[in-house]
């Protein structure tokens, strides 16, 4: 993005890879993390990128059908976020679309009665858990985070959220590593990503 021009008449793709920072072998050699904190930073940057997460429907026809019209109903009746990006997004978006937010987390955060997932990352291993009683059956879901490389963090979310009953009716990412075959790994489930890489 040219310096002055205003956020919004800038392709929201190239508008996220203009403040995104590639950090080099973080958190392990080999691996290149992409920093967002700079598009959370900037306010009408965050608005759009937040925008573009909460409209799944616009690329899924799926989630468009589950939408009932005329309602403002966006297609979900909660967000869930994985920690810990996903987080601020999850927020953001379940407010700007009128509805609930739910995280997961990783192992040991949570207090009560909870659910275990376990997965494989590009550098690792963990555990994902989410409160038993935080999605009810039939629930649609939105799942929500920063970056889906490998799709073992979100391939875990899905499982938790589908073990409680949820319908998960998309995935919003904001950028997708298309080298790691993280979509594939997420089928059949429709992923929206806005920013491919």
């Amino acid at each position: 993005m040219t310096a002055g021009a205003p956020a919004d008449s800038t392709p929201l793709d190239e508008l996220i890879a203009s403040h995104a920072v590639e950090i080099p072998d973080f958190p392990q050699p080999g691996v290149v993390f992409r920093d967002l904190t700079p598009v959370f930073a900037d306010g009408p940057a965050f608005r759009r990128m937040v925008e573009g997460l909460a409209t799944p429907s616009l690329v899924d026809p799926r989630a468009a059908a589950l939408a009932t019209a005329g309602t403002g109903d966006p297609g979900y009746d909660v967000v869930v976020g994985v920690e810990a990006r996903g987080f601020l997004l999850a927020a953001a978006v379940a407010l700007d679309a009128g509805v609930g937010v739910v995280p997961i987390r990783k192992a040991g955060k949570l207090p009560r009665e909870r659910l275990s997932a376990d997965y494989t990352l590009e550098y690792g291993t963990a555990t994902l858990e989410v409160h038993t009683d935080s999605i009810t059956p039939g629930q649609r879901v939105l799942l929500v985070d920063d970056v889906l490389a490998t799709g073992g963090t979100l391939a875990a979310s899905v499982q938790l959220v589908e073990a409680l009953g949820g319908v998960v009716v998309a995935v919003s990412v904001v950028i997708e590593l298309a080298d790691l075959a993280g979509r594939q790994r997420l089928a059949p489930h429709a992923v929206h990503a806005l920013w491919t890489t």
